[in-house]
């Protein structure tokens, strides 16, 4: 639902405002999900084709539009862009207009700083299997933030209890499953980032959140798996699926619908 403080704008411009900052967003977001895996800073150093060096300019780096203009392809070499700047960038809008329609009223800002860090997130472990814990640290940090915040707006501290409780469940309810596995097969069964991650995301939703979220990522992880098998990919023990990716998936909706905790 629209804020009471957008409703006095003219129709529209809300929507285009968030859809704008969503694509500048999600520029950024591209450009990590680019330079992270390969240890590059992503807060100095010009942007730059990949392919050949060139710095870009301006109409380069517009988001979307650049990219559909150029199909794809750097000017200067004609190497592909890749689909994860594009996937970022519509990724940003998506969480922009989507945070803005559908949160709860006073959780839009909250909805989008989620919706952005969750994006990232799902797209690194859909590309690398990899969380890195810094960004997860960020998102626990912005979770407690949140919750603290609508605690003393509220004069609640239940609140904050019930985030905290979130993050101790979310955190525990994954690890055991993976220490469970371990004794049982004798290797690792699981990424050593996502029990962190539920943890973070427990901060945002609470307990029945992370109860929720588990539900839907086991439901996006047999659906990934019928559909590997549908293609007649091979899947064996071995095979690695990006559970983070389904958790994030799964999370924000949950946010949207119910608002902290």
């Amino acid at each position: 639902m629209l804020e009471p403080a957008f409703s006095a704008l003219p129709a529209g411009v809300p929507l285009v405002g968030s859809a704008i900052l969503g694509a500048i967003v999600g520029s950024f977001l591209g450009a990590a999900l680019e330079r992270l895996p390969n240890g590059r800073s992503i807060v100095t150093g010009r942007s730059t084709c990949d392919g050949c060096g060139k710095a870009l300019t301006i109409p380069e780096l517009l988001p979307v539009l650049s990219w559909l203009m150029q199909r794809g392809k750097c000017r200067a070499c004609g190497s592909s862009i890749g689909g994860g700047q594009l996937a970022c960038e519509l990724g940003g809008v998506a969480v922009g207009i989507g945070s803005l329609l559908l949160s709860r009223e006073g959780l839009v800002l909250p909805a989008m700083v989620l919706g952005w860090q969750l994006l990232l997130l799902a797209l690194l472990d859909l590309r690398h299997l990899w969380l890195p814990r810094l960004l997860v640290g960020w998102l626990a940090v912005s979770g407690l933030i949140v919750a603290s915040a609508k605690a003393r707006v509220t004069d609640d501290a239940s609140v904050l209890g019930i985030s905290i409780a979130g993050g101790a469940l979310g955190f525990l309810l994954l690890w055991l499953i993976a220490r469970f596995y371990l004794k049982a097969r004798g290797r690792e069964g699981m990424g050593s980032g996502d029990p962190p991650l539920l943890g973070a995301i427990g901060l945002w939703i609470g307990p029945l959140g992370v109860v929720e979220t588990m539900l839907g990522a086991s439901i996006i992880g047999i659906a990934a798996a019928i559909v590997m098998l549908v293609s007649k990919r091979k899947i064996d023990a071995d095979t690695a699926l990006p559970l983070g990716t389904c958790l994030a998936a799964t999370a924000w909706p949950i946010f949207l619908l119910q608002g902290l905790g």
